[in-house]
């Protein structure tokens, strides 16, 4: 398998854990389908499943250049790819299954797409995906050059349109789109940071995770105030009641601080190697003054 090897030849350890995690939620829905585990309505099920999964990696491969700079692994890289192509493979199965539920009635499932905003918005991201999916081969990064850059750069529209997509598609019970929202929103703060700073501190690190949670409970709030009329102080107040935990802002702040702690543990572990190191040639090298002098 070529796709799973680096271009030395060697298997690629990154590339085999992001293809077996891109093809995991694959096979949990198929044991569903079999196990007759996706109720009354099994098209309509799958269609969220493959829906959710789309964002799901779109997100986990915009989380790939952070992670190689804050934990020093620049191989990571290698997931990126893999990782976009099981977003293009999920939504486009996303689509297929929508065209299933209308019973390959074209005509119809067009004139949807046309009339409902958050499934117009929902195909812009899909045609956009095909085409970096299109355009992810070895040949066409040669072909394209620079240019291949500016064109992926397109994955951040992609997400964000995901994101309004997810929202308005799940209407009152957002909570997992609002929580989606605010990683994407941690995701983008990192690459301003990065480019702003050069570098992203531990504290910038914690006011990011700070920033993103409150940024998901003020969006959570508003959401539900222009969309159902509720009180946003309530929604917000909930937020800070334990009994009501884990919120959607609760959440982004975990992840952003777990991100924070695994970084600062991370970045320890590989300060201490060198004097590991030194400490271990200077006792050699006292062992073999004592050795010759005896």
């Amino acid at each position: 398998m070529p796709f799973l090897c680096e271009k030395s030849g060697c298997w690629s350890p990154e590339k085999i854990a992001a293809f077996a995690g891109a093809v995991a939620p694959a096979l949990w829905l198929v044991w569903r389908i079999i196990d007759a585990d996706l109720g009354a309505r099994p098209i309509t099920e799958l269609i969220h499943c493959t829906g959710d999964w789309t964002v799901r990696f779109i997100l986990i491969s915009l989380a790939v250049s952070p992670a190689r700079r804050l934990f020093c692994a620049p191989k990571l890289i290698n997931m990126r790819r893999t990782l976009g192509v099981a977003a293009f493979a999920y939504a486009g199965a996303h689509l297929g299954l929508y065209i299933l539920d209308q019973k390959y009635n074209l005509a119809k499932v067009a004139s949807e797409i046309m009339l409902r905003f958050y499934l117009t918005i929902g195909f812009t991201a899909l045609i956009r995906l095909i085409t970096l999916g299109a355009t992810s081969t070895d040949g066409m990064v040669r072909r394209l050059g620079a240019r291949w850059n500016m064109l992926h750069q397109g994955v951040y529209v992609i997400a964000v349109l995901a994101i309004v997509h997810f929202l308005l598609q799940t209407k009152l019970d957002i909570s997992e789109s609002i929580m989606m929202a605010g990683l994407l929103v941690w995701l983008l703060g990192y690459r301003l940071a990065q480019r702003i700073t050069g570098n992203v501190a531990l504290p910038l690190l914690i006011a990011l995770a700070m920033t993103s949670a409150a940024a998901t409970a003020a969006g959570e709030a508003a959401w539900y105030r222009f969309g159902t009329g509720v009180d946003a102080w309530r929604v917000l107040a909930v937020n800070f009641d334990p009994s009501m935990w884990p919120r959607p802002a609760i959440w982004v702040l975990a992840a952003g601080l777990a991100v924070t702690a695994a970084t600062w543990l991370w970045s320890s572990l590989r300060d201490q190697r060198p004097i590991a190191r030194r400490t271990s040639s200077r006792a050699l090298s006292g062992a073999a003054q004592v050795q010759s002098a005896s």
